[in-house]
């Protein structure tokens, strides 16, 4: 598998038959087509940057196949990215980077997916992009909800068109969506669980209605259209710490539904699981400003790992390989969406 950025003007042969795990058949490597429509002005589709998350190629061969034969609305580049992790069904293939941790304005790399990502910028920056959609799969229980990396009218319109729940981020650092936000609307669109036809059908037909808007709208936001949170500590399990679900042989045992948490404003005190460490810490917690925060929100008591604080976490797993690779959960808070200061309540 080629790891060199291929650039087409036309969808290939036998493309949209294709699945996720069967893209190499036909493409190969990362590749970045760009199909013209009545305005010019594209939309930016990212899929497939972590190889599991097969929802954003379904929504965008469902969109392509209804337009089969048809002229497109608006022209589109589609990036189809991580074709060999998708391949073996994986986030990643071993020992490779996190393509949405590679983005100009990251932490700077020279590594190939480095490379074939800043080509991807720079040829959509020249094209001054109408907006920029990328999608994602959760891998625990999550809404199906969108998020930005910037505080702006036009981000929150294009986000609220997917769902009302929007979160705001600035870490992890190199991300697709913080990099195109320097030069066009960028929004990721977090689509539940992959292989769910819901989160299918609900990205096609957002891409279809991007696709057919004039313009973003830049008046604000009503606040009760919207539910802003955002992301204030990134949690992992320590290094060298083992862990499981439910019952289990190892330095922590998480609740056995620790994903049904997601976007729950938890009380303080709720139980994360058990763990064998003693007093000593076995998850950390780090801020945006990369500060270990984690006794403000977590301690050990009776051997149990409970939250100090209410803390609403998102994206907590039942997927070990994952909470290795990335991370266990975010911890967020609400915030008003017309001064963009959270809620004291939130994180009291």
């Amino acid at each position: 598998m080629e790891t060199r950025l291929t650039v087409l003007d036309r969808i290939p042969d036998e493309l949209l038959d294709r699945s996720a795990d069967q893209l190499a058949e036909v493409l190969p490597g990362p590749t970045l087509i760009h199909l013209e429509g009545r305005q010019p002005q594209p939309l930016f589709v990212s899929v497939l940057q972590h190889g599991n998350e097969f929802t954003g190629w379904e929504a965008a061969r469902a969109l392509l196949s209804a337009y089969a034969g048809k002229q497109l609305p608006r022209s589109l580049s589609l990036f189809i990215a991580n074709i060999g992790a998708a391949q073996q069904r994986l986030r990643t293939t071993a020992g490779q980077v996190d393509f949405n941790r590679s983005w100009p304005g990251g932490v700077r790399m020279d590594t190939d997916i480095n490379r074939v990502l800043r080509q991807v910028s720079d040829a959509m920056r020249a094209r001054h992009p109408f907006a920029s959609v990328d999608i994602h799969n959760t891998s625990g229980l999550n809404p199906h909800y969108s998020a930005i990396t910037r505080i702006a009218n036009r981000m929150f319109h294009l986000a609220t068109m997917f769902a009302r729940t929007v979160v705001y981020y600035t870490r992890p650092p190199g991300t697709q969506a913080a990099c195109f936000s320097e030069f066009c609307p960028a929004v990721v669109l977090e689509c539940g669980q992959a292989g769910q036809a819901r989160g299918e059908n609900h990205a096609r037909d957002y891409l279809d209605a991007c696709l057919h808007m004039a313009e973003i709208p830049a008046h604000p936001v009503a606040s009760h259209d919207i539910d802003l949170f955002r992301t204030v500590a990134t949690v992992r399990v320590n290094e060298g710490v083992s862990f499981g679900f439910g019952e289990c042989a190892a330095d922590i045992c998480f609740e056995a539904d620790l994903d049904h948490m997601n976007f729950h404003e938890l009380p303080a005190g709720t139980s994360f699981g058990t763990s064998g460490n003693g007093e000593s810490a076995p998850i950390v917690a780090v801020d945006d400003f990369g500060t270990d925060i984690t006794q403000d929100l977590f301690e050990i008591v009776d051997g149990e790992i409970r939250t100090k604080r209410i803390l609403m976490p998102s994206m907590l797993t039942l997927d070990a390989q994952i909470v290795r690779q990335d991370c266990l959960c975010y911890v967020m808070e609400r915030m008003t969406i017309n001064t963009g200061h959270h809620h004291p309540e939130a994180l009291s």
